[in-house]
């Protein structure tokens, strides 16, 4: 596990874009934070770095969008209306162990539907300033520790 500490959206989106570069095909990245802490702010930076040009929003109202054009496809999902069920019919393993990176905001609510290896970044605002965000990245299982352990080299 390690923390980083950013002072404005642009710097967490960089983070974002610095970590696709090491992604592969049927990784799984959790992210948790309260509304507004920059989950989608750091999804566009990843998307940014697969080479996605399209704009990325959250995916709120439909769930999950999905974005084919860059190095790597990216599932972005925001399960938060699934707090009380209903994500049965989803396909999760189609997404989870297909040809792309999944991105799951909210990921407490379908906690039962997540494979046992992934990525989590939690997402929160600092008490010192609105703009700085705290990211906190912690790896579950041994694929997420060789990628973080990596990542905290490569960070700038």
């Amino acid at each position: 596990m390690f923390t980083i500490k950013t002072n404005q959206a642009d710097e967490t989106e960089k983070i974002g874009d610095q970590l696709a570069t090491s992604l592969k095909p049927n990784d799984v990245i959790l992210l948790d934070g309260d509304l507004g802490a920059g989950k989608t702010t750091f999804t566009k930076g990843l998307a940014k770095g697969l080479g996605i040009k399209r704009y990325v929003k959250s995916p709120t109202f439909t769930i999950i969008h999905e974005y084919r054009e860059g190095r790597l496809p990216l599932f972005h999902m925001d399960v938060y209306r699934l707090e009380d069920g209903g994500g049965d019919d989803l396909g999760w393993d189609e997404y989870f162990y297909g040809d792309g990176v999944s991105v799951i905001e909210w990921s407490q609510f379908i906690e039962e539907y997540l494979p046992d290896e992934y990525l989590r970044i939690t997402i929160s605002r600092n008490d010192e300033s609105d703009d700085q965000r705290i990211l906190k990245f912690e790896a579950q299982g041994s694929r997420y520790a060789t990628l973080l352990n990596d990542f905290k080299k490569d960070i700038k």
